[in-house]
């Protein structure tokens, strides 16, 4: 039987609040973490997943509140992420109570980085966050996509199916692939960016960024992703994670 494709609500947490833009610019509020995080698990979220993005020591610091306070309330996996830069930094998470931790730009500056969280707590617990987007003029790369960091504002001209690779190689156990072009803009997510993904590694994948509409998810795992994330959709009532796997459904994908 097929493993069913995970739904996952992102939280975007900012100063202990949830935030939601377009292209990681023009961020408004989205509410409470903790009330979000509870209202996604009755509605029947696989997994959550919070991102810091204010990840200064007072970001850190709040964010360990947010996944304490969270970790009490809600019976589905958390996955944490933003400004993990150390074996230290995960196991703060995990002891607060993330089942995984998603690591981005620590990775991109130190690979080994991957290896020793791996080595410490299993792959399991690691994923890796590649936020990529088609190369601008003036970057090339093989696979015509590169890793950006700083919300997708700065450029590393790293090939991203690449680093992908090297990244499961050095112990990542999931990719979290968020389109930068597709982000909140609610087109669709970038298909073939996932099938570029998809061919060359066999960790399970995430497909991140544009989602509109139920049948977009459905369109995602039809190109090979394991699971679907998405945020101001369903932060705003655009419609529902039970709509999504409806849509899944409907696909011929198995949901739980």
């Amino acid at each position: 039987m097929s493993v069913a494709v995970r739904v996952i609500p992102c939280l975007d947490v900012k100063d202990g609040r949830v935030v939601k833009g377009v292209n990681f610019t023009g961020l408004r509020d989205a509410g409470d973490p903790v009330e979000l995080a509870r209202r996604y698990d009755v509605q029947g979220a696989d997994e959550i997943t919070f991102l810091d993005v204010s990840a200064s020591a007072e970001g850190r610091s709040t964010m360990l509140e947010v996944v304490a306070a969270a970790a009490e309330q809600v019976f589905v996996p958390l996955t944490v992420g933003g400004g993990v830069r150390s074996v230290d930094d995960v196991d703060r998470l995990l002891r607060a109570g993330a089942d995984k931790v998603g690591i981005n730009t620590a990775a991109i500056d130190r690979p080994a980085l991957l290896s020793e969280v791996a080595e410490r707590f299993g792959n399991q617990v690691l994923v890796l966050s590649v936020d990529a987007r088609r190369c601008p003029r003036g970057v090339s790369t093989e696979s015509g996509y590169e890793v950006t960091t700083h919300g997708g504002r700065r450029s590393t001209g790293i090939d991203a199916v690449r680093w992908a690779v090297r990244a499961v190689g050095l112990g990542a156990g999931e990719i979290l692939l968020n389109s930068m072009d597709a982000d909140g803009v609610t087109a669709g997510f970038d298909l073939r960016m996932l099938d570029d993904v998809r061919r060359e590694v066999s960790v399970p994948l995430i497909a991140s960024g544009g989602a509109g509409r139920p049948e977009d998810f459905a369109d995602a795992a039809d190109h090979g992703a394991d699971a679907v994330l998405a945020a101001s959709v369903f932060h705003y009532g655009v419609f529902t994670i039970g709509a999504v796997k409806q849509a899944l459904r409907r696909a011929g994908h198995p949901v739980r």
